[in-house]
């Protein structure tokens, strides 16, 4: 398989290894990519630019309504120190302006929460209808790979991650800077040599804020990835299948440390990043109580020496406290930018995966198919990590992808299935049957070769037209946890009610799901284990003709019913099949005997073909099959 330009011993290649080096996500210093900043704004802030343009006015006028009562104190007690004729007056004017001043902060507060808000929400909208758009279209192999808890923590935590961010970072580095302009500015209106020296302690500050900022940085990191391993382990024991199996194999002891191991380490981080966030607020508290003590002290001086109003030293003392928690944001705020640029980042790593099986450009729709099905010197292997997967979804905060190809599954497969033929696939197991139907829904697509439906490569045909002509019955029928009707419908929304009941009754269902007492509105549990084996196989087939495709793939559809299930599963399977052609892999004599044309397939190949009766006769691998595996049923 040609893995393209790109590839090899480059740049993050490790030499004879075939393996590209991702960066970790529990690597607390891995770097943001270049252009992050660019394109949240244009991904993210253009669509929203009229609001938050909005936002930031908003922000900026609560901003100058919290520095603006101090400078309003600064007249209210000169005007009592100096009892003045005029004193009344100015109190009166001045508190009247704090009152005023305090109804106007209220609704440029609620302002300002309602467009956040409402950014917010639409940004978590728009970003988690992107990616799970972006993720149910990616291929088999993808899934085949990734972390279903991992997966689910991006279309989660990080989506609101990156709407904090938006609405939250940023908008508090708004407030911040006008904050800060406003506080020192009226500082300086008041005394110009007490501000300089209340902003000499800024350069500790910076120091302090960036060591601060990127301890807390790789804490947030580290806490994702763990929050996400959790989110998987929940999602792969919590599921019908996954609970059964540790109920009949695991060890509940040993799983309830495992994870208390993971919720401890989570917990403990909460810790640490709770004590170093305290930390520096103490810090930043005592630096303040510092400030105003020195306020006090050099500006009562300069006010008993005549040169500073009593009422300046007070408000000067109100501009400090608001200026230095700012000041000390905005000395941080690189590094939390960053911290906060993180989620976007996790959300873009997935929007950023390439969709290797999508519609090439020109692409047909294929139309009335009637189901030719032409397998020409087919040659397949898997596709490899690096094609199908992202490093930070797999297991253990994985840092390596390969980039070498897997083992050739299929070489050199050809046959044709003409309309309404049976062709039955048998060999051991192993041999490539199930990769061989997997190919012709395009699960995978080729590595060489080609395989096409009525004269179409399948590569040139859309997507949904290639869809619409292929149905699967598999061993092991999926089923959402939903009503049966909906899970029927899921394969053709418009239909009607009484579609839905011959779709059934064609599969020999229609009476079990009557008996039942919610009838077609009955929920059948997560992943159908309400339902018994042979009724998912028949609903699947209901589904199946529901659908009304002209292929039909039939994989080890009755593996493991028992002879009564079997028998009703096969009635519906010959309605099923009537008239279609079809792809079937079975272990069932009864089924393989009927096919018009029998594969034998072994390491990949078609090593023998033809009717029951005439493999039976030439001997070989299906013979010996039909000897030690049929003889018998």
């Amino acid at each position: 398989m040609s893995m393209g330009p790109g590839f090899g011993a480059g740049r993050g290649m490790m030499p004879g290894t075939g393996l590209v080096r991702h960066g970790a996500e529990g690597d607390a210093d891995k770097k943001l990519p270049k252009g992050l900043v660019a394109r949240v704004w244009r991904e993210v802030g253009r669509p929203y630019s009229g609001k938050l343009a909005q936002l930031v006015l908003a922000i900026s006028v609560a901003s100058v309504l919290v520095v603006l009562p101090a400078k309003l104190i600064e007249p209210i007690v000169n005007a009592l120190s100096s009892r003045g004729p005029e004193s009344g007056s100015i109190v009166l004017r001045y508190s009247l302006g704090l009152i005023l001043v305090a109804f106007a902060a209220a609704a440029a507060s609620l302002w300002q929460r309602w467009l956040s808000s409402w950014i917010g929400e639409e940004l978590i909208y728009d970003l988690r209808a992107r990616l799970y758009d972006h993720v149910q279209r990616m291929p088999l192999a993808f899934f085949t790979r990734t972390q279903t808890g991992a997966l689910i923590s991006r279309l989660n935590n990080d989506v609101i991650g990156a709407q904090r961010a938006l609405t939250g970072t940023f908008g508090t580095l708004a407030a911040n800077i006008v904050q800060v302009v406003a506080a020192v500015g009226f500082m300086f209106a008041i005394e110009w040599r007490l501000t300089l020296l209340t902003l000499s302690v800024l350069p500790g500050f910076i120091w302090l804020a960036k060591g601060v900022g990127r301890k807390l940085q790789a804490l947030t990191r580290e806490s994702m990835q763990l929050n996400a391993d959790m989110n998987t382990v929940m999602t792969e024991r919590f599921n019908v299948a996954g609970a059964q199996l540790v109920k009949l194999f695991g060890r509940p002891e040993e799983e309830r440390e495992n994870f208390a191991g993971s919720a401890k380490r989570v917990a403990d981080i909460g810790v640490r990043s709770a004590l170093v966030g305290r930390m520096f607020f103490v810090t930043l508290s005592l630096v303040g109580a510092l400030g105003t003590a020195v306020v006090y002290l050099v500006g009562g001086r300069l006010a008993l020496g005549g040169s500073l109003e009593a009422g300046g030293v007070v408000a000067f003392a109100a501009l400090v406290t608001q200026a230095y928690q700012p000041l000390a944001a905005l000395a941080n705020a690189p590094v939390e930018v960053l911290t906060a640029l993180v989620s976007f980042d996790r959300v873009f790593e997935v929007l950023d995966l390439r969709h290797p099986i999508a519609d090439k450009p020109g692409a047909v729709e294929l139309r009335e198919p009637t189901g030719h099905v032409v397998f020409d010197d087919v040659v397949f292997a898997y596709p490899t990590a690096r094609e199908s997967s992202l490093a930070s979804l797999e297991k253990g905060w994985a840092e390596l992808l390969d980039t070498r190809p897997g083992p050739i599954v299929l070489r050199g497969v050809s046959f044709q299935a003409r309309p309404g033929q049976t062709i039955a696939l048998v060999g051991p197991s192993g041999a490539g049957k199930s990769t061989i139907t997997a190919l012709v829904p395009r699960l995978y697509d080729v590595s060489a070769g080609a395989i096409r439906i009525d004269g179409h490569d399948i590569r040139d045909l859309t997507l949904a037209s290639l869809s619409a002509a292929v149905g699967v019955v598999s061993q092991d029928p999926h089923l959402f946890h939903d009503t049966i009707r909906a899970n029927l419908r899921y394969v053709r929304p418009q239909a009607t009610d009484a579609q839905i009941v011959a779709a059934c009754r064609a599969a020999q269902i229609h009476d079990v799901i009557s008996s039942l007492r919610d009838g077609y509105d009955t929920i059948v549990g997560e992943r159908g284990y309400r339902m018994s084996g042979g009724e998912k196989q028949r609903l699947s087939i209901a589904r199946v003709l529901l659908k009304d495709p002209a292929v039909v793939i039939l994989d080890e559809a009755t593996a493991h019913l028992d002879s009564e299930n079997e028998v009703l599963v096969q009635e519906a399977l010959a309605t099923a099949l009537a008239g279609r052609t079809s792809l079937v892999i079975a272990h069932r004599l009864s089924t393989i005997v009927r096919a018009d044309v029998i594969l034998v397939v072994q390491d990949g190949r078609i090593v023998q073909q033809g009717t029951h009766d005439e493999l039976v006769r030439g001997g070989g691998l299906y013979a010996e099959l039909y000897r030690t595996q049929f003889a018998g049923t």
